[in-house]
């Protein structure tokens, strides 16, 4: 990635690591994001919640009706990514079954 990318990024993460009410990076999240991206990005959440709580892929599909390539692409994040959706689930849902 380049320098001024890296930046860019670091300073998103700066500005919503500082807002503590849900309503004002509600109305950020509007500004920067489609309605489509808000929806995706909502649907990943709750699909990584549902599989870090330990629901099938069939299950959750029922429940959510995701595509099964959203749930596949979350649940790789999830056994190989960053780490990102299992830290900040379990600190804010509690969760503590991990894949």
């Amino acid at each position: 990635m380049e320098s001024s990318e890296k930046k860019l990024q670091e300073q998103l993460c700066s500005v919503l690591a500082s807002i503590n009410d849900p309503a004002q990076i509600a109305v950020l999240l509007e500004d920067l994001c489609t309605c489509g991206e808000i929806e995706q990005m909502a649907q990943r959440i709750e699909c990584a919640k549902l599989l870090l709580e330990g629901n099938t892929y069939s299950k959750i599909i029922e429940d959510t009706e995701v595509s099964s390539a959203t749930l596949s692409r979350v649940s790789r994040c999830i056994q190989h990514g960053s780490g990102g959706y299992s830290r900040v689930l379990a600190r804010i849902f509690g969760i503590e079954t991990y894949i």
